[in-house]
């Protein structure tokens, strides 16, 4: 259903399409359908400049869990730094989902991606001067944690406010592609640049390549006024998106899968660095080689999705791919053979991407446009905030049985996840077709059809 469409009623619609800008001549109009989203200008900025700071991302990714480990050589200590870092966004994310739907998303993601910078800076220059402890690791982690709170479903939500509802669904997955485009490079330049010059220079970079993405967003053409306000207040449209997941059965179902694998299969990458260091014997370059594997994947994943033109299948998928991430992920906790380990990380990156980006598509099929931003905070809470408590969990456990056996625990669960969904989906595949319905009804939008079993078939393909 992920690193995820869209229909909307016609008051979305029409803010959806403001900010998406014109459809370009060609031979933006001629693009194949796969890049599709990329007729629209205010998506190309978006696009470039995030995918130049993502790579910065991944590096600093990579660069401070090696440091952490460096630092401490513990298995909890990296536990406790992924809570850290993402423990804010379960915890506040249904404030900035919110915030998404009551406020302009364009002026949001200018400040979090500014904020996310001068963080960045700051690990940077307490590394490069040799000042750094691991204290300083968890409170930056943290506060970037409370920045991505609101960052994500913030951008998760604008998506439609770029390229409109008719292309959200090939844009949510040429997002997927761009952020493990950037997770298959970033990795690999980190892994060198850390054995060579440290891991300074990684967060350094970071650093530098937001003001891409902050130039992209600053181009925009987009829409100054703040979005229609929200009846009641803030506490009452946070509790509102929450109802509307509970009592929204495919929606819930799809979000109890992805917490379940976010908690107990995501974690195996905070454990990475042991066994890049001490059962794989690769180091640092090891580290961002077995990463990039895994990358490239999702990268993988993530292009196949671009190139399915609806949903249709797509929670057979997921129920799939969550299968494959787990039985990936036991083959990967078994093997002590490095490039047979890279191998193992493909598919564990490939399941890893469809499942996320695939449920991600089906939530905003569903989902009305005046809601979308808190039910992405609730997505954000499962797919990031359920992280934490899996890395916190993973990090314990790895001290008392072992990396490999922790892996291996979580591959298990994920596949019992998978079967208890597969099992359900007939009755949740009904249930979506009638919300698809009724929301045409609602929105009064023809383009989007229902044929077959209760399957879901997406908007046809523009003209031109």
């Amino acid at each position: 259903m992920s690193e995820a469409g869209d229909v909307a009623n016609e008051s979305g619609d029409r803010a959806g399409h403001a900010g998406a800008g014109e459809e370009q001549p060609w031979p933006w109009s001629r693009l194949p359908f796969v890049l599709r989203g990329l007729r629209h200008r205010n998506y190309r900025l978006f696009f470039g400049g995030q995918f130049i700071s993502l790579i910065g991302t991944w590096m600093q990714a990579v660069a401070q869990s090696w440091l952490v480990y460096r630092l401490t050589g513990s298995a909890v200590l990296l536990g406790f730094v992924g809570f850290a870092g993402q423990i804010p966004v379960f915890l506040l994310a249904p404030v900035g989902g919110s915030a998404a739907d009551r406020y302009n998303r364009h002026r949001i993601l200018l400040a979090t991606q500014t904020t996310a910078m001068l963080l960045a800076f700051i690990l940077a220059a307490l590394t490069l001067t040799g000042r750094v402890q691991v204290w300083h690791v968890f409170a930056l982690a943290a506060s970037l944690g409370m920045v991505n709170a609101f960052d994500v479903p913030t951008r998760q939500a604008f998506a439609v406010d770029m390229v409109g509802r008719e292309d959200l669904i090939n844009a949510i997955a040429l997002n997927s592609s761009m952020i493990n485009g950037a997770r298959m490079v970033g990795p690999a330049i980190a892994g060198v640049l850390v054995a060579s010059v440290g891991e300074g220079w990684c967060f350094l970079v970071n650093a530098i390549s937001y003001l891409a993405v902050i130039a992209g967003l600053l181009l925009m053409t987009v829409d100054a006024q703040a979005r229609v306000p929200l009846p009641g207040s803030a506490l009452a449209s946070i509790v509102e998106g929450f109802r509307y997941v509970r009592h929204t059965r495919p929606i819930r179902t799809l979000l109890l899968l992805l917490g379940l694998v976010s908690l107990m299969g995501m974690p195996y990458a905070v454990l990475m660095p042991i066994f890049a260091d001490r059962i794989l014997h690769g180091g640092p370059r090891g580290l961002g080689l077995l990463m990039g594997a895994s990358g490239f994947g999702a990268l993988i994943g993530a292009v196949v999705l671009a190139t399915k033109k609806g949903i249709r299948g797509l929670g057979q998928w997921i129920a799939f791919s969550a299968a494959g991430f787990g039985l990936g992920l036991i083959l990967f906790s078994m093997s002590r053979n490095f490039l047979f380990s890279m191998v193992l990380l493909t598919p564990v990156g490939f399941s890893m991407m469809i499942e996320m980006a695939a449920s991600n598509t089906l939530i905003q099929s569903l989902v009305r446009d005046e809601l979308r931003g808190r039910v992405m905070a609730v997505y954000a809470m499962m797919f990031m905030g359920m992280a934490p408590f899996g890395s916190l969990l993973a990090g314990t456990l790895a001290d008392h049985i072992g990396a490999p056996e922790t892996v291996r625990l979580g591959g298990v669960m994920c596949m019992a996840g998978a079967v208890v969904f597969r099992w359900h989906l007939p009755a949740l595949r009904q249930e979506a077709r009638q919300m698809i319905v009724a929301l045409q009804v609602a929105g009064g939008d023809p383009a989007e059809e229902i044929t077959g079993q209760g399957s879901i078939v997406a908007p046809r393909e523009p003209h031109g």
